[in-house]
This record gives C-alpha cells, sequence and structure tokens, in this order.
C-alpha cells in the first residue's frame, strides 16, 4: 500500500491553509479513507486544531524530518476514526539551519515517510519557502492550494507556480497539482466574487468547484482543538469541507482512470 502524498500549501500565510488541512483529512477519513496529517509548521497550528499537546521536546515532525524518531513511532491516533497525526512542536524551527548541513537535504522527509501505509498523507506546511517546503513537495504526489479570496492572496500565487515547477525540474518531477481551493469566500463581499471569478476564467478546471466560505464556526472549531464537522456539523463551513473531500476524492479517481488508461495505450503503443 503506497500512501498518496498531498501537501497543502502556499507561500502566503492567513489564506486557510492549517484550516483546510485540518479538515479536508477529517473529511476525508470520515468518508473511509485512512488519513495521516502531517504537521511541518513550527507554529503547530494544526496540532492545536486535533488538541494535541505541542511542547517542547515531545516526539514530533521536528524528529521525522531530520531522521532522528521513525514516523510510525510518531503517529497519533485522534478522536476520528481512521485519522491520525504527527504533530508539530516548536522544535522544528530549528530543523531549517540543521537542513542547510545535512547530506541529501532535500530527501529527509521523502525517506522518513516512504514506507508509513495510509490512503493519505496531508502534509500542512509552513508559510515561505525554505528547506522544509522542499523537503515537503519532494515527499508529495499531489498539491492543493489554499487561494483567500482576496487581492494580495493573488500576488504570491505566480511565485508559488515557479517554485512548484523548479521542484519539478529538479527533484520530483511527477509532482502534481491537484487543484486550488478557494477560501474565506464572502458573499457579502463583491471583492470576494471579483476575485473567485479571476482566479477561474485564468486557471480553469484546476480550480476545485467547491468553495470554502468565512464561517466563524470555522474558527471557533480551531480554538476548542476540534475540526468544524466535530464541533458543528451542520455549519456551512462544515458542509463545504465535506462537499470538498467528496470533489478531491471524484478527482482521485478520475486521475487514477486517466492513468490506467494511459498506462494501456504506452503498453499497446510498445507492441505495435
Amino acid at each position: 500500500m503506497k500512501s498518496t502524498v498531498v501537501a497543502v500549501i502556499n507561500q502566503k500565510g492567513g489564506v486557510g491553509k492549517t484550516t483546510t488541512a485540518v479538515n479536508l483529512a477529517t473529511a476525508v477519513a470520515a468518508i473511509g479513507k485512512k488519513v495521516l496529517v502531517l504537521d511541518l509548521d513550527p507554529q503547530g497550528n494544526a496540532t492545536t486544531g486535533f488538541g494535541m499537546p505541542k511542547g517542547r521536546g515531545l516526539k514530533s515532525s521536528y524528529g521525522v524530518l531530520i531522521g532522528m524518531t521513525d514516523a510510525n513511532e510518531v503517529a497519533e491516533k485522534t478522536y476520528v476514526e481512521g485519522l491520525y497525526l504527527i504533530p508539530s512542536t516548536i522544535d522544528l524551527s530549528a530543523a531549517e539551519i540543521e537542513l542547510f548541513s545535512m547530506k541529501d537535504r532535500d530527501n529527509k522527509l521523502k525517506t522518513a515517510i516512504k514506507d508509513l501505509e495510509y490512503d493519505y498523507i496531508f502534509i500542512d506546511c509552513p508559510p515561505g519557502f525554505g528547506f522544509i517546503n522542499i523537503n515537503a513537495l519532494n515527499a508529495s504526489d499531489k498539491i492543493v492550494i489554499p487561494l483567500q479570496c482576496e487581492f494580495y492572496a493573488l500576488e504570491g500565487l505566480a511565485q508559488l507556480f515557479n517554485t512548484i515547477q523548479s521542484v519539478r525540474n529538479t527533484i520530483n518531477k511527477n509532482l502534481i497539482i491537484s487543484g486550488i481551493i478557494l477560501t474565506m469566500y464572502d458573499r457579502r463581499n463583491s471583492l470576494s466574487s471579483i476575485i473567485a471569478n479571476d482566479v477561474r476564467s485564468h486557471f480553469k478546471n484546476l480550480v476545485f468547484d467547491t468553495v470554502i466560505p468565512r464561517n466563524v464556526r470555522i474558527s471557533e472549531a480551531s480554538s476548542h482543538g476540534k475540526p468544524v464537522i466535530l464541533y458543528d456539523i451542520r455549519s456551512t463551513g462544515a458542509i463545504s469541507y465535506i462537499e470538498l473531500a467528496r470533489e478531491f476524492l471524484a478527482r482521485e479517481k478520475e486521475s487514477l482512470i486517466n492513468k490506467k488508461e494511459e498506462m494501456s495505450e504506452n503498453r499497446i503503443a510498445e507492441n505495435v
């Protein structure tokens, strides 16, 4: 069983990245998949989002990343059936400096998680771009990009796509963008609609149909250490993430079918 590794990434902070990682992973697990969330952000917000401790010195993603700890030993069960977490602690903030001098530094995470057996591993990446995110992108099969529906969020998108292309050209040629997720959509604000239309016009089918609205229940859930699906399943935020999970898995199924058809066509061509 090879896990499908999905990096939830955006170089800009405050775009709903961690919220998306926590709630999308929870919804995918609720649909019946075995899922791991790997908190790779030194701030540890995904860890807090599951109500897990993140004190210094605890077994965490830091040890996994630098090759000090076995990932299977660090993964903890959450209160969601089929959902596990590798938590983050403040120790991870030292990883950028430590990785700089390490041999094979871009492959540390890929090596550490290659034998994990989950349907999906969602990596909550930190904002910005450094060795931690290089490791995340190198270890990943897919990328999902949360994009806040405001003007400044668009500015960093071109830079992120350049970074992704650079990773493809150098260390991970098979990296695929699964899609862009529009987050913090405010129906009362015309700018949200303008931004959403511009993004869909430019990126077409790369943008998920499901939109994540601004919803106070999502924020409240995080402060209570729960995904919004567990905090208030009837809220618009919870319903949106459940729909996003269904759309995500539908895209995965379509991608798998296309891949099988491509492999079949290649085999036929080789035998002609």
